[in-house]
């Protein structure tokens, strides 16, 4: 992912519903437990852990057993720690108290709540990447330290490379065409991070590479749905078996069962803890609802790069707060313009004012004889259905048919859709291009070279470019 080019809109849930969703993560509501616990006689190690004697005590407190308690235990009280809800009173002699954090739990708003989560993510994040405790152990030298050059492990590449999938996964998830909140099978969430777009048949070595991230992926995503990111189904055990036996999964990946190799999806806390940690890093991750309370020049550009019912949503929400005759006068000023994206902003104006009820009329007919929105403004009226509506010059037809392929130029790039569009105007004037290069609008040009690279019919394409070269000289003269 670039972090200059905008993400999609995705839609979030209400704070105070997150921060329920928060409250009851398995992990998060072990470290409060042991939290309130702790007292005068806990005892911690240097590196601020219960000390082994304690955690079968704290194992009990959380109403775990088995073999895997004590860890349960332990990593519910590293959170703790890492998150504040437990305090160090003093390190040498290794005794805590709550922390302030904890208070936050109960007494704190939604967003607070969802802070304390977002740093227990960020620790079991840093934990989803460090390898499998069986090879820490085997690359440990005489002095008990760790050798890193033993272990093929680059701390950094596998911080990325998980922060890589999520970003991804964030992606599907947001994506209008994507699964939204479905499951995404875990083969191709690997494979979106190996295999090259432009690979045809993966070869042998990357079919191996993305059994690998596969199998490193399951491993992660257990650690992440008890903190509330994910929700995980993971790879089914005895496919697992198969694949230790075999050194890779058995006979490429089936896709009539597609399940068994693993399915996740984000939790929307997840989605939430995703776009935090987006826009912390830099990246232009909005949210729908976001431009609601920003002016109309705000909603035209905020939503230019929006999927057409993200668009929609975000202007139903702007509108809600505005009288319908002020919002049409406030969306008809900020589509004014000669820059380049103008024609967009207009479209998106005119999208809005499909919204808007008759009473925003006096709005309209104040610019029927406004060079840029007299057009649209004639187009609405129409539509709406209301009387007296002058005719449009000839002039003014052309410079929105400009306008308008320039919009869906930028909106949608080489779409089916301005294919036929190009086709149907080309069809419909037969003069066209010998006016079109006349019109005086700043995107002529672009728009009379788009349609000779979009139209199918050679003479017609040629005749396009013809025009588009007379355009760019009148231009430049």
């Amino acid at each position: 992912m670039s972090d200059s080019a905008p993400l999609p809109p995705v839609r979030l849930h209400p704070e105070a519903e997150l921060a329920r969703d928060a409250l009851s993560t398995p992990l998060l509501s072990r470290a409060a437990r042991l939290a309130r616990w702790a007292g005068p006689d806990t005892r911690i190690d240097a590196g601020g852990g219960l000390v082994d004697e304690q955690l079968p005590a704290a194992a009990e407190e959380l109403g775990l057993s088995g073999d895997d308690a004590a860890a349960y235990a332990a990593e519910a009280w590293r959170v703790a720690v890492d998150t504040g809800l437990v305090e160090i009173v003093d390190e040498e002699e290794g005794t805590v108290e709550a922390g302030a954090e904890l208070a936050l739990l109960t007494g704190g708003a939604p967003h607070d709540v969802l802070g304390v989560w977002l740093e227990a993510l960020e620790t079991v994040l840093a934990d989803a990447s460090v390898p499998d405790l069986d090879d820490l152990v085997d690359a440990m030298d005489e002095g008990g330290e760790v050798d890193l050059s033993q272990l093929d492990w680059d701390p950094e590449a596998e911080a990325e490379f998980l922060d890589g999938v999520l970003g991804n996964l964030y992606l599907l998830t947001a994506s209008e065409d994507g699964p939204g909140d479905g499951p995404v099978p875990l083969p191709a969430l690997a494979a979106s991070m190996i295999v090259p777009s432009d690979m045809g048949e993966p070869t042998n070595d990357v079919l191996e590479q993305v059994s690998d991230a596969m199998m490193r992926l399951d491993d992660q995503f257990r650690l992440l749905d008890p903190v509330g990111l994910v929700e995980y189904q993971p790879v089914d055990e005895a496919l697992m078996a198969e694949a230790e036996a075999a050194e890779e999964l058995p006979g490429g990946i089936d896709d009539t069962d597609v399940s068994r190799y693993g399915m996740v999806r984000l939790t929307p806390l997840g989605l939430y803890g995703m776009r935090a940690r987006l826009l912390e890093a830099g990246f232009e991750a909005p949210a729908v609802g976001d431009l609601a309370d920003k002016g109309a020049d705000a909603l035209l550009d905020g939503t230019a790069t929006f999927p057409q019912a993200a668009a929609q949503t975000e202007t139903e929400q702007w509108l809600a707060r505005r009288e319908s005759l002020a919002a049409a006068r406030e969306l008809l000023a900020a589509a004014r313009g000669g820059d380049a994206g103008a024609p967009l902003r207009r479209l998106r104006c005119q999208q809005a004012l499909s919204l808007v009820g008759p009473e925003a009329e006096p709005a309209l007919r104040e610019v029927l004889d406004d060079p840029e929105l007299g057009g649209l403004a004639r187009v609405w009226l129409t539509e709406t259905g209301f009387p007296d509506v002058p005719a449009p010059s000839q002039d003014l037809v052309f410079w929105l048919t400009v306008d308008t392929v320039a919009a869906q130029l930028a909106a949608e790039g080489n779409s089916d859709e301005l294919r036929a569009l190009v086709e149907g105007l080309a069809a419909q004037h037969s003069g066209f291009f010998a006016a079109a290069w006349r019109v005086e609008h700043p995107a002529t040009a672009d728009v009379l070279e788009a349609m000779g690279r979009l139209h199918p019919d050679k003479k017609v394409a040629k005749e396009a470019r013809k025009a588009a070269f007379k355009a760019r000289s009148q231009q430049g003269g």
